[in-house]
């Protein structure tokens, strides 16, 4: 059987691919449930106890008190 485009026949395609290309039908398979593991995946983490990371700071912090000079590394 000879490649047909996806959008002329999507039946015969995906026939075709999961003989000749099955990484193309596993792809799409895998691309299709991912919404799906999107309303899924979330509350499984929670009942694991994976709960919601700590915020990435975004500034240093400032050491507190008077900075010490380093001494002996003169040029």
């Amino acid at each position: 059987m000879a490649p047909v485009s996806f959008w002329t026949a999507p039946r015969a395609y995906l026939q075709w691919a999961a003989r000749a290309k099955p990484a193309i039908v596993w792809s799409m398979v895998l691309g299709g449930l991912g919404p799906v593991f999107i309303g899924v995946v979330p509350p499984v983490r929670r009942y694991f106890g994976d709960g919601p990371r700590p915020q990435i700071p975004l500034t240093y912090p400032i050491p507190q008190g008077p900075r010490r000079i380093p001494q002996g590394y003169d040029d």
